[in-house]
């Protein structure tokens, strides 16, 4: 009988609350099981940390929680020889030099590194920004340097990775499109809503579009919902506000009927995966995002969504939406199905698994630092 394999998975929150790991690899870890994998999973942040981590003050038992998460990351590093492989999302610790990284990759039989987005370009957030410069940009690179195999999300992350290791692959964020079910409510007749879904700490992007939510009600009657960040308020426009809560997220994101995907043209925001959007596609919600990034890829133009660049373009067409429920039957029909093709977790879990797989089963047995200095050294002459 062929032995289950071992993956402990080194990320920075637990699981099941932050969207960068829940859209991505987590919903994968069944399908390991499944096929002989045995996931072990360490955040850095304890759930009571994550609940607190991005609220103002409370520095003191931020601090203790923080010694919490380092102290995890030391037994960690302790175990990690008894397990097949790691996988490594975002960073192995979040403050100063690649220090516990280094030891992570030279310790691990094999590492699998996942980034999300462009993490070393955004922005800090409004609760922590003393610490911002703290925060350990560099490990990012180490990483993509020294892992076996490389999971990007976007075609501008991909081109970062590749300067610094081969064996990278691209897999947009996914959606698993059994939980996502459409309403199939696109009858006109009715107040429609214009929604959002975020965190706080992309929500001021929403603030782009209030004044087209205000040439807009010059002419027709809508709601705006704003999902994941509940203290977000328009300076002049209304808009309901609600929390993120696993237990409702899709039956929050089914209220909405038209959604919307606004971004500045600031160089972090390439490295974005349009996971708003596939949210809101893979529920058949026409969608309306910015013309930037990786949302070309995600959106065909007039068929599953529509790409705009201009206030008048986001003003003509979500009056289009708001006033064709033909129009947003067509679009949100072509949403589900690109989603359905492209970027389903259906559609990618054998990708997904063929990397692990591959890290877990390639080698001799060393760490990818050790065999890549060796495989340096040999080229070199050097190797005694």
């Amino acid at each position: 009988m062929k032995r289950r394999r071992r993956l402990l998975v080194l990320c920075p929150h637990p699981e099941h609350v932050a969207p960068g790991q829940r859209l991505k690899y987590e919903q994968y870890f069944d399908h390991f099981r499944a096929n002989g994998i045995d996931v072990v999973v360490s955040p850095f942040m304890s759930l009571r940390m994550w609940n607190i981590v991005y609220a103002k003050g409370r520095l003191a038992e931020k601090v203790l929680w923080t010694l919490w998460g380092y102290l995890r990351r030391v037994y960690d590093l302790l175990r990690l020889r008894s397990f097949d492989g790691a996988y490594v999302f975002l960073w192995v610790t979040p403050f100063g030099p690649p220090l516990f990284e280094s030891l992570a990759c030279r310790l691990a039989r094999s590492v699998v590194y996942d980034i999300d987005d462009l993490v070393f370009l955004a922005p800090p957030s409004r609760a922590n920004r003393l610490i911002a410069p703290l925060k350990g940009r560099k490990k990012m690179e180490y990483l993509m340097r020294h892992a076996q195999q490389v999971i990007v999300c976007t075609p501008a992350l991909e081109e970062v990775a590749r300067r610094h290791n081969a064996s990278v692959t691209d897999i947009s964020s996914t959606i698993n499109t059994d939980t996502y079910r459409p309403t199939g409510r696109y009858e006109g007749g009715r107040r429609l809503t214009i929604g959002w879904s975020g965190s706080h700490s992309t929500s001021k992007y929403l603030t782009l579009l209030e004044p087209v939510f205000a040439k807009l009600r010059i002419e027709h009657e809508f709601d705006v919902l704003v999902i994941g960040d509940p203290s977000f308020r328009f300076e002049r426009e209304a808009c309901e506000a609600i929390p993120w809560r696993e237990a409702t997220e899709v039956a929050d994101l089914q209220r909405i009927d038209i959604g919307v995907y606004p971004l500045p043209d600031e160089p972090w925001v390439y490295g974005k995966s349009g996971l708003k959007a596939l949210q809101y596609m893979a529920l058949g919600i026409p969608t309306v995002a910015t013309a930037i990034g990786a949302n070309f890829r995600v959106i065909e133009d007039g068929v599953s969504g529509f790409l705009v660049r201009t206030e008048e373009e986001w003003v003509d067409r979500l009056r289009l939406l708001l006033t064709d429920a033909g129009t947003r039957a067509r679009v949100g029909a072509g949403a589900r199905e690109r989603v359905e093709r492209l970027y389903s977790v259906r559609a990618n879990r054998d990708r997904y698994l063929s990397i692990v797989q591959r890290a877990i089963g390639a080698g001799d047995g060393r760490s990818p630092v050790a065999a890549s200095e060796a495989a340096r050294a040999a080229s070199t002459g050097s190797l005694s």
